[in-house]
């Protein structure tokens, strides 16, 4: 199956948009390529890639699956923001930028715009162990006027 570009579906632009390209989306799960060498930004000294970067690859698999959602329905990404993971299990400290990896978001439980979790995964092609895991919570938001509306507290002098 072919599916739009990641541009198209994630409010990311490069070269913080990290993910390759989705391989498979259904209403309730989502997976993504990607390719480690591509976050070098990222990259230690030595050329590696932070284990904390698969949080980051998790929620962009996790907008990706909202996006497609949206794109279906002819409506444009919704931006969220990442809060917070619980049960998160990452690799020791780095990965090596060779390769593929394949990041998976499968929606647990929200609904609408407001809080959603999701289970993710991180694992390598053909292996069916995971070298990452979490429950990851977000916010999803209606537009970016959103998050600057009265409830941020910007431009309130009360809001403390």
């Amino acid at each position: 199956m072919d599916f739009p570009p990641l541009a198209s579906v994630v409010p990311h632009a490069p070269p913080m948009l990290l993910l390759d390209r989705v391989l498979a989306h259904t209403a309730t799960e989502t997976t993504c390529a990607l390719r480690p060498a591509e976050s070098a930004l990222f990259a230690d000294g030595e050329g590696r890639i932070p284990a904390y970067l698969s949080l980051e690859w998790m929620a962009q698999c996790i907008a990706a699956h909202g996006g497609l959602h949206g794109h279906a329905e002819g409506s444009p990404p919704r931006p969220g923001l990442f809060l917070g993971t619980r049960r998160a299990r990452l690799p020791g400290r780095s990965f090596p930028p060779e390769g593929e990896l394949l990041v998976s978001a499968r929606w647990h439980h929200g609904r609408g715009v407001g809080a959603h979790a999701f289970a993710c995964t991180l694992r390598a092609p053909g292996e069916s162990g995971s070298l990452a895991e979490g429950l990851l919570n977000v916010l999803i938001f209606e537009s970016l006027d959103a998050l600057q509306g009265p409830a941020s507290g910007a431009g309130d002098p009360t809001w403390r």
